[in-house]
């Protein structure tokens, strides 16, 4: 079982400033805990409230008290919004170690049942962090009534950049030799972080077994696959790790074996299945990262709320070739769309057609005979691929993950690159939330993962 605690960045941003102050400081996390189909916790912080100078009975550089009127208001607030509370504080200085004293214990011990019980909530947490040159150190834990306590894993920090910490205390495994040439360009830190990443990838045709195959040889080992498709033999042409002989076989299970090939360690797995339904939607609960590379418009639906709700980056992809009426190739137009949470979702961007959207999920009867009738539009044939086109869009979405971890780009950071390929030229562009909009953080979904129904909308049955 793994724990990992997801920080919006303005959350981030709040507590490396706290961090860093001279004297210890403490505050409430506000979270939404997800557990996932596999076991998992995830703690989804949607806010950090902290407590106010006059609540400190004791503040100094190396302890601190507070009077409970200092929390009992943010324990209201976790409340009313349905979350759990952790108690968050600070040891200072860059060579502080963030582990719980004896006091830190105490206190524990001490606050732990008014918070559960405040919060009407099963759970309570703690929080340290520490500051350090390159950022923060973190440890935590989170605790269910007479049960054991159990440490937070990892904390990934998701906002225009990405940055994933093991827990102070954690061991780090060497670095593969393999990846020598990795290390040499973007350095050991990032090279754990891709080792460590949790990545979904929804969708196994062109671009996404392209996307999959650069992940794994670039160090990523948990992967989940998602494709409810079987490989045909025109899949073949661009498909990584197809060959006629598996023709008819679930697209997962054959990149599964492809890849799997190729990294033996790799941790992977898969879905014959599409995320419209419920069930295989929560399966990525467990990512820290999605790429989309599906061509349907229902799905892109579902990977638009996964930014907002579950504090997840989603990467999406779409390919478009167009010819004359000669069969002539004249353009050639890709798109990577990175949401982060608070960003503009498909749907603000309007890259998703909705009434597309609502067709897609009618049973064929249904749909045939909305379609007659004119109260649903027809579906959109089978559309031309090629794989130097797939392969080039997949590569630059991959790019836009290693970009986010490494900060080698200009800023402000893009959320959507276009590429004209028939014109050799690239473009970027930023788009906000529009007001109103489940995706704008005035609507208070962002980090919201235990909302019911999931993910805020309503699902097949």
């Amino acid at each position: 079982m793994t724990t990992t605690m997801v920080m919006p960045s303005h959350v981030t941003a709040q507590i490396e400033k706290a961090a860093r102050l001279e004297l210890e400081t403490a505050g409430v996390l506000i979270a939404a805990i997800i557990q996932t189909p596999t076991g998992n916790f995830r703690l989804l912080v949607e806010d950090v409230i902290w407590v106010e100078d006059a609540a400190y009975v004791r503040r100094e550089a190396n302890g601190l008290s507070i009077a409970s009127h200092g929390y009992v208001q943010a324990l209201g607030e976790a409340e009313r919004r349905g979350a759990m509370a952790l108690w968050f504080h600070t040891h200072p200085g860059e060579d502080a170690i963030p582990l719980p004293s004896t006091h830190d214990q105490q206190v524990d011990k001490d606050i732990a049942d008014l918070f559960r019980l405040r919060t009407n909530s099963l759970f309570y947490g703690t929080v340290i962090a520490s500051p350090r040159a390159e950022g923060i150190v973190l440890t935590g834990t989170l605790q269910r009534e007479r049960q054991s306590t159990i440490l937070i894993d990892r904390f990934w920090l998701v906002g225009s950049r990405w940055r994933l910490f093991q827990a102070y205390s954690a061991d780090i495994k060497p670095i593969d030799p393999i990846f020598d040439r990795n290390v040499r360009a973007f350095g050991s830190a990032i090279q754990n972080t891709l080792r460590q990443l949790h990545v979904g990838i929804v969708g196994c045709g062109g671009t996404g077994s392209a996307i999959a195959e650069q992940l794994v040889r670039l160090g990523i080992r948990e992967l989940l696959l998602i494709d409810p498709d079987t490989l045909s033999l025109s899949n073949t042409t661009r498909v990584y790790g197809s060959v006629p002989a598996r023709v008819g076989e679930p697209k997962v299970k054959v990149l599964h074996d492809h890849l799997t090939a190729i990294a033996p360690d790799l941790s992977c797995a898969i879905l014959a299945s599409t995320i419209n339904r419920e069930s295989s939607a929560k399966t990525l609960t467990d990512c820290d990262l999605v790429f989309g590379c599906t061509d349907d418009n229902a799905g892109r639906l579902v990977l638009s709320r996964i930014a907002t709700f579950l504090l997840t980056p989603v990467i999406d992809v779409g390919v478009l070739l167009s010819s004359d009426d000669n069969q002539i190739l004249i353009g050639i137009d890709g798109r990577v769309t990175v949401m982060a949470p608070g960003d503009a979702c498909l749907v603000c961007r309007d890259r998703v057609n909705l009434a597309l959207a609502a067709a897609e999920l009618l049973t064929p009867e249904e749909r045939r005979a909305r379609t007659d009738d004119g109260y649903a539009p027809a579906l959109p044939g089978v559309e031309p691929a090629v794989v130097a086109f797939t392969t080039a869009v997949a590569a630059a979405a991959v790019n836009e993950l290693l970009e986010r971890l490494l900060g080698y780009g200009s800023e402000p950071r893009p959320t959507e690159i276009l590429l004209r390929l028939h014109e050799r030229e690239i473009s970027t562009n930023i788009a906000q939330p529009r007001l109103g909009h489940y995706c704008h953080p005035s609507q208070n979904f962002v980090g919201r993962g235990n909302v019911a129904p999931f993910l805020g909308q309503v699902w097949q049955a």
